[in-house]
């Protein structure tokens, strides 16, 4: 899974942070000490931390992942990490 998705609402700098749905990862999900909720008025579980997002992002970044893009949308700021699969080697 080399993609993740992490967001938190701008009023919440201090968490939770949300930092995947059902279908992730659960040994990272249990490193970045996540629990599945479902949330009052949605259909889909997803993986909340009480972590602030900074605290998130220097987890995922121990782990290989590398912020690629960042948004908002709303009160919600939106996170986009990519970790390598492999190492690309230079041949010159």
């Amino acid at each position: 899974m080399p993609y993740i998705l992490i967001s938190t609402h701008s009023r919440l700098e201090c968490g939770p942070t949300v930092v995947g749905d059902e279908w992730s990862d659960q040994e990272l999900m249990e490193y970045l000490g996540a629990t599945l909720s479902k949330q009052l008025g949605n259909n889909f579980l997803e993986y909340k931390t009480q972590d602030p997002a900074r605290i998130v992002l220097n987890k995922l970044e121990m782990k290989g992942y590398r912020v690629v893009g960042m948004s908002g949308s709303g009160q919600t700021c939106i996170w986009t990490l990519h970790k390598a699969e492999y190492n690309i080697i230079n041949a010159e």
